[in-house]
């Protein structure tokens, strides 16, 4: 039997990778139903389509029964520890880390000026040929707070930096301190929360931050303090959310919703003081280059019998998720 690793791209347009293995390109087709490339049960190294249904992604695990790592493209692995009892046990689960900093920390720059400068408004006006001016809060002086300080998180508060907030503050699963300053655990998060303009959700979906933004998070933030979510829409209680921003004591800035795609007629589209982007954080030019040098690293070591990165979990034993 061959030793195979499903692409997701043609490999050869990946410059760069080992030699040994075959190389076989799978990223479901554009209804999800693509025949598989080989047999599954000879892939030792599935690297799972990007910007696919759920559906798709997980669809061969339960025929891999040789595979010893599978890879994502995406920072989080959710869809795939949602079917962790399709995978076989041994098998390591990586995410992209490395990959989505660089797109999702100016997403979020972006989304926080958008909001704050009040440049939806301003592209509504310009379609109507109206001038309207005025004055809008800046971003300069903002207290910010990071729930999620893993890469991106990290990456997010390096492009904050030269904006002159007046303080940003950290939280993540555990307690530690970084060069920037120290990183709150999250059973801090309710004293942090009052103090903050700005709230940064940068945090993996899991157990621990599903529904972590419920209605007493929210009534913590300070009035008028806006919401960003680059993370996942479920880290967001979506209803807890929406009295906040109708009655105007919030506003927010999401990337990421629940439910996802948002359909049409949902409350959430019309919300006052609410900025909404198709998750795009993650899918931008920058993107390719950088997923084609993670497989390209991940897979020379994988043919050598060194350790991979990114390492999330191996399945069959305890998880060893992080929070960020």
């Amino acid at each position: 039997m061959s030793a195979d690793v499903w692409l997701p791209f043609p490999p050869e347009e990946i410059e760069g990778l080992p030699e040994g293995p075959r190389y076989l390109f799978w990223d479901g087709g554009d209804n999800g139903d693509q025949e598989f490339p080989g047999d599954p049960a000879a892939c030792v190294y599935y690297v799972v389509p990007y910007l696919k249904r759920q559906a798709v992604k997980v669809r061969p695990l339960e025929r891999l029964t040789h595979v010893k790592v599978i890879q994502t493209l995406s920072a989080g692995v959710d869809d795939i520890t949602a079917r962790l009892s399709s995978i076989v046990p041994g098998v390591q689960l990586c995410n992209a880390r490395g990959v989505h900093e660089a797109s999702t920390a100016e997403l979020t720059l972006a989304l926080i000026l958008a909001s704050l400068r009040g440049i939806p408004q301003f592209v509504r006006n310009q379609d109507q040929g109206h001038w309207k001016s005025g004055f809008h809060p800046a971003l300069a002086d903002k207290s910010a707070l990071i729930v999620g300080y893993g890469a991106i998180g990290a990456a997010i508060e390096d492009r904050l930096a030269p904006f002159e907030l007046a303080r940003v503050a950290r939280v993540a699963r555990s307690e530690r301190t970084t060069a920037r300053g120290p990183v709150h655990p999250l059973t801090e998060l309710p004293a942090l929360l009052p103090h903050a303009d700005i709230v940064i959700l940068s945090t993996p979906l899991t157990e621990a931050t599903k529904g972590l933004v419920d209605a007493d998070f929210l009534s913590r933030m300070k009035d008028g303090a806006l919401l960003v979510n680059v993370a996942r829409g479920a880290v967001v209680d979506t209803k807890a959310l929406l009295p906040e921003l109708e009655s105007g004591r919030l506003t927010a800035a999401l990337d990421v919703v629940d439910p996802e795609p948002l359909p049409s007629g949902h409350p959430l589209w019309q919300a006052p003081g609410v900025l909404i982007t198709p998750h795009v954080g993650g899918p931008t030019s920058a993107f390719l280059p950088r997923a084609k040098r993670l497989l390209v690293d991940q897979l020379t070591r994988f043919v050598n019998g060194e350790p991979v990165r990114n390492v999330i979990l191996t399945t069959g034993t305890a998880p060893g998720t992080t929070a960020g």
